[in-house]
């Protein structure tokens, strides 16, 4: 049974289309050695279900990062995720609370064959990460979008809804009557629960399609060359004022959560 995947679906009698995120294992493994206190993990695993959200929809070659900054208890969230469904994360708080303050999100579409980057930003408009993610998509796509994100230590869940052009035509009540369902969709419900089985019991009544179900994984890896590549650029001037200053040089990669020491044989054997 997996339970890190992303599910694509249509309402086949409704003008409507939906993704379903789960995660367990890739997003504990995002977490180990964080510390995150839980209102704080519970809003960086709703920045990461709405990456992979955003992240099913994208090219072979591409890459989506959204990001929000904050001038609250929370000052940065990251998550991105490639088209190839790997994810990673990372956020930056001071205290406990998961509290955003004023800000802004800012959503990037990256083309990682050419190069080229596309980037909205909106204000942080709303009480939750999800209304503001739905006020963004009204922005940037003046559609309709439902979001419903769940998460804790342990797992984590997000459910998007879209409304198309022809959907009150179709059915006057369909968008009304699927959100309200959607809405009773609990975090404990989702975990070792197949997709199919999961969307069926939420919408009982619908009929629906369910598309290729594509798996998640949390990617990033321990990569000294490139931190490598990164201290002889500085020059052997800059990094051995560091190692006079410090006794070693330690770099530190806050999204990947690692940290990297070279001592001074292992800078002499970078710049030789």
């Amino acid at each position: 049974m997996r339970t890190d995947y992303v599910q694509r679906f249509l309402f086949e009698r409704l003008d409507l289309r939906g993704r379903l995120v789960c995660l367990t294992g890739a997003w504990t493994r995002m977490l180990e050695g964080r510390d995150y206190p839980p209102p704080i993990a519970e809003l960086l695993g709703h920045a990461t279900a709405l990456a992979v959200l955003l992240g099913a929809n994208q090219k072979d070659a591409g890459r989506v990062t959204l990001q929000v900054h904050g001038n609250g208890a929370v000052k940065l969230l990251v998550a991105d995720c490639t088209a190839d469904l790997k994810v990673r994360g990372m956020a930056q708080h001071s205290g406990d609370a998961a509290d955003l303050g004023a800000g802004r999100l800012a959503v990037t579409f990256e083309d990682l064959t050419s190069g080229q980057l596309y980037q909205s930003l909106v204000p942080l408009e709303g009480g939750t990460l999800a209304e503001i993610f739905e006020n963004y998509l009204w922005r940037s796509d003046q559609r309709h979008a439902f979001l419903h994100l769940r998460a804790d230590g342990a797992a984590l869940c997000g459910l998007l809804l879209e409304k198309l052009p022809g959907a009150d035509a179709r059915d006057a009540d369909g968008w009304n009557r699927v959100t309200t369902l959607a809405s009773t969709l609990a975090l404990t419900e989702s975990v070792n629960a197949q997709p199919y089985d999961l969307l069926v019991k939420l919408f009982p009544e619908e009929l629906l399609r369910v598309f290729r179900l594509y798996p998640v994984e949390y990617h990033c890896p321990w990569n000294p060359a490139s931190v490598e590549r990164v201290l002889r650029g500085l020059g052997r001037s800059e990094v051995e004022s560091i190692l006079a200053e410090n006794g070693e040089v330690v770099v530190r990669n806050e999204m990947c959560n690692h940290e990297y020491r070279f001592d001074r044989d292992a800078v002499e054997a970078i710049l030789a």
